[in-house]
């Protein structure tokens, strides 16, 4: 693929990510994209073919670029305190930094128009998350109860803060509470 090629279907995502955002998937169409990129309803159509294959390619790539991340965390990190409390940090700092990702892959309802994907939540990060905690309690970190109770206490908190940024009713940035709310997280797993 040319530079050239790369930098158009750079463009297009990039636009229908912010129109997402902005006015929702449904609200979107392929002629919004077109006319928000400057880009042909022919070269849309000829990268992706049509809006669902757009969103499918959007998906794919934020998840890829959290999945990367939470590996990387995984082999820095040794125990499952410190390797969740980056995974928080790091969402915390994906939701200042990049608003619109992050609203994308927690608000958007995949299932309506990409039928065939696996809801968020069995997404590959969030099995790395839960990969995590069941590592977590198999060393002897976390308490032994069912690994989805102990992700959901572990990142349910976050996830919660994530949605109240995200819909404007915190003002402050997330990592301002990021060691308030990983206390309250830990005290409620940890062995």
């Amino acid at each position: 693929m040319s530079g050239k090629t790369q930098e158009r279907r750079g463009l297009i995502l990039s636009t229908a990510l912010r129109l997402f955002f902005e006015r929702g998937y449904f609200n979107t169409s392929v002629h919004d994209i077109q006319k928000e990129a400057g880009v042909s309803i022919g070269s849309i159509y000829h990268h992706f073919g049509n809006k669902e294959s757009i969103a499918k390619e959007l998906f794919q790539e934020i998840e890829t670029s959290m999945t990367r991340v939470l590996t990387e965390i995984m082999e820095i990190h040794e125990t499952a305190h410190d390797r969740c409390r980056s995974v928080v940090q790091y969402l915390f700092d994906e939701t200042e930094t990049n608003r619109a990702e992050m609203h994308y892959m927690l608000y958007a309802k995949h299932q309506e128009f990409m039928p065939g994907e696996k809801p968020v939540c069995s997404s590959r990060p969030f099995t790395l998350m839960k990969q995590m905690v069941i590592e977590g309690i198999d060393a002897g970190h976390i308490r032994p109860v069912d690994p989805n109770v102990a992700a959901v206490t572990l990142f349910g908190g976050a996830i919660r803060l994530i949605f109240l940024r995200l819909d404007g009713v915190l003002e402050r940035p997330l990592p301002d509470y990021l060691e308030e709310c990983w206390e309250c997280a830990w005290r409620g797993v940890a062995k």
